[in-house]
């Protein structure tokens, strides 16, 4: 893994589909302002961020997501998901997350990302037996 610096951003523009949005799950009774597409869109803003450090054989895995749900996305309209790093400790990288549309402020939070070693990876995730985490170790 080459050295990550603090502050690097990445921004991910989509126009989500109406099945991508809390409009798909229907009139549930409460108010859904999140759907896991939309979660999706730190995912790929964060990783798209790293993906220049990562190291032949590397790759980048989210280990933790926190994010406040502030209001609906709309299908139709652009949405804006911003990531930057915050902390960088071992391989574990902190990010500050936005999700925007337009003007408004959707979600915010942190996410965390991982970069491990593939090989690792696939080869502990064959071993159901192991307890450690592939991820940090």
């Amino acid at each position: 893994m080459k050295e990550i610096p603090l502050g690097i951003a990445n921004r991910y523009e989509t126009v989500p589909g109406p099945d991508h949005t809390a409009a798909a799950v229907g009139n549930t009774g409460v108010e859904v302002v999140g759907t896991p597409f939309l979660i999706g869109y730190f995912e790929i803003a964060s990783h798209r961020a790293i993906l220049p450090y990562c190291e032949t054989g590397e790759a980048t895995v989210g280990t933790r997501i926190e994010v406040d749900h502030l209001a609906p996305a709309l299908p139709g309209r652009p949405v804006i998901a911003e990531t930057r790093v915050i902390a960088v400790d071992g391989r574990r990288i902190l990010f500050e997350v936005e999700l925007r549309q337009g003007a408004r402020l959707i979600m915010k939070g942190r996410h965390v990302r991982a970069i491990v070693d593939l090989a690792r990876l696939l080869a502990r995730a064959a071993r159901p037996d192991r307890r450690e985490s592939p991820a940090t170790s």
